[in-house]
């Protein structure tokens, strides 16, 4: 019971420190509304921090020598902090709003945007890190 506590703890901690990077990364980059710039910046940096932590994981070893245990780590930063950090809801409601706009180009860029660049920053933040020989 103390370790499902434990986990919920860690989930909790990621997910308000998540949440308050991204509402800072929105205040700081929303500057027109025509395009959501914070969210999509929010997703992409996401991607990248997850492709990132996806390599530490699967390089278990390293969390070894750390004193890690590579469960919590994916707990705090994957669970907690990216995903709250990142949203698809927001995405999604932002979507409807720049169609409900007539502005089909605006919206088509941004959600490929979204898509093929978390794809792309994903697989860069998983070749970062394991260039880094951790």
């Amino acid at each position: 019971m103390k370790v499902v506590a434990l986990s919920y703890l860690f989930v909790a901690v990621g997910g308000a420190l998540g949440a308050m990077a991204r509402f800072g990364l929105n205040v700081f980059l929303q500057r027109d509304v025509a395009f959501p710039w914070g969210t999509l910046s929010a997703n992409l940096l996401g991607c990248l921090a997850i492709g990132g932590i996806a390599q530490l994981v699967a390089s278990a070893s390293w969390f070894n020598d750390a004193g890690i245990i590579p469960d919590q780590y994916r707990l705090l930063f994957a669970i907690g902090f990216c995903g709250s950090f990142t949203t698809l809801s927001a995405l999604v409601m932002e979507l409807h709003t720049m169609l409900q706009r007539n502005e089909l180009l605006g919206s088509f860029a941004y959600l490929v945007a979204t898509m093929l660049g978390g794809f792309a920053c994903f697989y860069l933040g998983f070749i970062l890190t394991r260039m880094l020989r951790f």
